[in-house]
């Protein structure tokens, strides 16, 4: 388990004091997005659903490459960069 980094979108960085990257400990996504949120509770409700599950519209990637399906399952290792990514739909 290591330092992964975590890349905030703009719009959410309101939620981590206006920081772009935090850095955070994980050997999977999941891990990651919980220490995240222990060190910035208001990221919870951005990122999970009541349920405990990720949003359908936000995509974590891995140094570039999406999570899914694995998304918080996925492992992760020191040097790693993640990545949300809010999915916009529309017609």
């Amino acid at each position: 388990m290591g330092i992964i980094k975590i890349n905030i979108p703009a719009y959410m960085q309101s939620f981590t004091n206006n920081m772009e990257v935090v850095e955070v400990n994980g050997s999977t996504v999941g891990e990651c997005l919980n220490h995240l949120v222990k060190q910035f509770p208001g990221m919870k409700k951005q990122l999970f659903s009541k349920n405990g599950n990720l949003f359908e519209n936000i995509i974590i990637s891995v140094n570039g490459e999406s999570a899914y399906p694995e998304q918080l399952a996925k492992p992760v290792k020191e040097g790693d960069e993640l990545n949300i990514v809010l999915i916009v739909g529309g017609g």
